[in-house]
């Protein structure tokens, strides 16, 4: 799959109360699961990073959780580039797609190498 420019209207959560993306403790992990298995979820991570979005669940990770990507990769300046890249090499070296693969291992090669 290419990269969606207009990823929103695909997304999982399209459908979803917007408040139930927008909470705090547990029910995050009810926000995430939503994210699972979204066919843009990617570029929904990617807009948030690069928007240094700081509230709610986004591409399957919490602000807490993309607080701390980014200051793990502060010199990263497209988080879009860089994840369509991770994606890209993940599907080719694995044969997994990375809608099919709930880990999201693709995103965390991106925030490590």
């Amino acid at each position: 799959m290419g990269w969606v420019t207009d990823w929103s209207a695909q997304a999982a959560c399209r459908t979803t109360d917007p408040d139930e993306l927008f909470v705090q403790g547990a029910a995050q992990n009810r926000a995430k699961a939503v994210c699972t298995g979204c066919p843009v979820r990617t570029e929904c991570l990617a807009d948030a990073l690069d928007n240094r979005v700081e509230f709610g669940v986004w591409g399957g990770m919490t602000e807490r959780e993309r607080r701390a990507l980014l200051r793990r990769r502060p010199t990263v300046t497209s988080w879009r580039r860089l994840l369509e890249t991770a994606r890209t090499e993940y599907e080719r070296s694995t044969g997994i797609l990375p809608e099919d693969d709930e880990t999201g291992a693709y995103i965390e090669f991106a925030a490590v190498s």
